[in-house]
Order: C-alpha cells, then sequence, then structure tokens
C-alpha cells in the first residue's frame, strides 16, 4: 500500500493532476474505477487569496473522492504560505501538493512551476514554509530537471524530504521536453534511492503492462496515470486490478464507453451548468471516443455541440450505429454460409 504521512491509501494507483481536467466530475469517476488516490487540478496561490467563485469551484472536495491531494503552484513564499493555510483549514482535501512541475511559460515567468527545479535551496526553502503552518501532509510533484543540462533530481528530491515533505511525484521528463520524447525512469529509480519518502513515478505509463514495470525497474512506491485516464478511466480500474491480480482485464465495450461518457457530462452540468459543462464535454467526448471505429467521422459534429441532448443524441446514435454494424455482418455471414 501507499502511505503519506498518515493517509493510507488503498492500493498504488494515483491520478495526475492534469489542469482542465481533473475537477470533481472526472475525479469521482476515476475514485469509482477503484483509484488509490486522486489530484485535483493545480491552483494558483494567488488566486485561492483573492477567493473569486471560480477558484471555490476548484477547491471544492466531493466526500466520495478522498483521499485527496489538491494542488497549489507559486512563486513567491509569503502568498503560497498563506494560500497553503487556506487550503488546510478551510478544504476538506487530505494533502497539499506543490506544483514544481508545470513546464507552461506563463507559470515559469511567474517564478513557479517548473523554474523551482534549478534551485534545490529555493525548493527546501518554500516547502519548509508551508510545513511548518499546516496540518496535512505536503507532497511535491517536479520533473526530472529543467533540461538535459540541469538534471538535479536527486537533490530536489532530498530538499523535499529535509523541508518535511512527506512524498514526491516525479515525472520522468524535462521541463524543456514539455510533453514530448520519452519520460526517462532511470532518474525516478534516482529519486528512490535518495530518500526514504515515498516515491511516485509518472510518465509514460501507457498500459498496465506499464505500470508493473515502471514500480519494478525503479522501485517506486506508487504510480501516477495522466493522459492515459484521458477518456480511459478503465485505464485505471485494469491497472489496479492486474498490480494486484495479475490479470489482464478486457477493454470496455463501446456501449460502456457512452454510458460512462454520459455519466462525465451530466456531472459536468451539476458542477459547470449546461453551457459551459457541454462546451468542456467536447473534448472529453473525443477522448472516450478514441480507438473505436469510425468515430473520426463524428469528431467534428461532437465539437459543435451545445446542448446536453445534442451531445448524447451523436454519442448514442454513434454507437447504436457501430453495435448495430457487427450484428448485421455476422447475419450476412450466416446466410452465405446457409
Amino acid at each position: 500500500m501507499l502511505k503519506i504521512g498518515d493517509i493510507e491509501m488503498k492500493n498504488r494507483v494515483v491520478l495526475a493532476p492534469m489542469a482542465g481536467v481533473c475537477n470533481p466530475a472526472f475525479r469521482l469517476i476515476a475514485k469509482e474505477f477503484g483509484v488509490g488516490l486522486v489530484c485535483a487540478e493545480m491552483v494558483s496561490d494567488k488566486a485561492i487569496l483573492h477567493g473569486n467563485k471560480r477558484t471555490q469551484e476548484m477547491l471544492y472536495v466531493d466526500e466520495r473522492e478522498k483521499p485527496l491531494s489538491l494542488q497549489i503552484f507559486g512563486g513567491d513564499k509569503e502568498t503560497l504560505v498563506e494560500a497553503a493555510r487556506v487550503v488546510d483549514e478551510q478544504t476538506n482535501a487530505d494533502i497539499i501538493d506543490i506544483n514544481m512541475g508545470c513546464p507552461v511559460p506563463k507559470v515559469v515567468k511567474c517564478d513557479a512551476g517548473a523554474r523551482w527545479l534549478l534551485e534545490p535551496k529555493k525548493i527546501e526553502e518554500m516547502v519548509s514554509a508551508v510545513v511548518k503552518v499546516v496540518k496535512k501532509p505536503v507532497t511535491v510533484k517536479m520533473r526530472i530537471g529543467w533540461d538535459e543540462d540541469h538534471i538535479y533530481v536527486e537533490d530536489n528530491a532530498k530538499a523535499v524530504e529535509s523541508a518535511g515533505g512527506k512524498a514526491v511525484a516525479v515525472h520522468g521528463r524535462t521541463r524543456q521536453q514539455m510533453y514530448r520524447g520519452h519520460a526517462n525512469w532511470e532518474y525516478i529509480r534516482l529519486a528512490k534511492q535518495a530518500v526514504s519518502i515515498p516515491v511516485i513515478g509518472n510518465g509514460d505509463v501507457f498500459t498496465p503492462e506499464d505500470a508493473k514495470r515502471m514500480l519494478e525497474t525503479t522501485g517506486c512506491d506508487g504510480v501516477m496515470i495522466g493522459r492515459a485516464a484521458l477518456g480511459n478511466p478503465w485505464m485505471l480500474y485494469r491497472t489496479v486490478h492486474y498490480l494486484e491480480h495479475g490479470e489482464l482485464l478486457p477493454e470496455p465495450s463501446p456501449s460502456e464507453k457512452i454510458r460512462i461518457a454520459l455519466l462525465h457530462m451530466d456531472r459536468l452540468i451539476n458542477l459547470r451548468g449546461e453551457r459551459i459543462a457541454v462546451r468542456e464535454m467536447r473534448k472529453h467526448a473525443t477522448w472516450y471516443l478514441k480507438g473505436l471505429p469510425g468515430a473520426s467521422k463524428i469528431k467534428d459534429v461532437v465539437t459543435q455541440q451545445e446542448t446536453r441532448e445534442g451531445m448524447a443524441d451523436v454519442l448514442l446514435t454513434f454507437v447504436r450505429e457501430l453495435e448495430r454494424e457487427p450484428a448485421a455482418e455476422q447475419a450476412n455471414l450466416q446466410q452465405e454460409t446457409a
């Protein structure tokens, strides 16, 4: 089992904190699909202190999602500490995570996210300042380094541990790579060897077999799944099952995929209202459709939908036609062989 501070997970599979994706609607689905820990999308420290309605929504935690890690980011110690205090005292999140891996320019320019990777001393200073004022366990999500010439993953992991951090998640790419190329798991192994706190490996885990291989080759304590779960929460369930029983469960049927997609949309509507939710659901719908025969033909139609009824009609019509075709082919085959 994976344990962070006094928070014990039921397994070693973690949902990554993906921006624009990991709201309560998707997180709850991930939890229902068996994941041990869900991570909320990152929230700016200054936005938390400003306290607008959208930020308050991002800090909401459904009790059914727990245990949950809520991620914050910022480059100024004073505001980061105060934001952490808000999360600690005013939310029911279980863990406070500090982002030092986000590679996007607007975050890095604020001296936040992956910018920290260049300064192990700053990491220790900032994490220590947060740990001193909160009761919840503090963790860090990092990348292996800034670029190939500036990889300080061992020193950075040690800095987190020295500061009182209870775990560190390591994405095997540099900031320069963004989301391109391959994740280098060797640096995850080095981070694990450098510290005694739990290390969660992240990057290029696309199948249950990948998850097992990461755990075995790096020695990490948990495996974090991000993009592979987009439109595919079955990846989470299949990974948990594979790690516990060594059995690969089958992929979901097209109708099962659409059933969960509709559930996802309805939860988004309850969360955000129909107009915003359906627009947000467009990208999720294309992810749920990925890999299904003929899905490319309706992608443009999906991305034009404005209502719940319209989106549901497109998806249900597609899956009915898809499942009718094999039946028709089977009937034709029987007639030919009669």
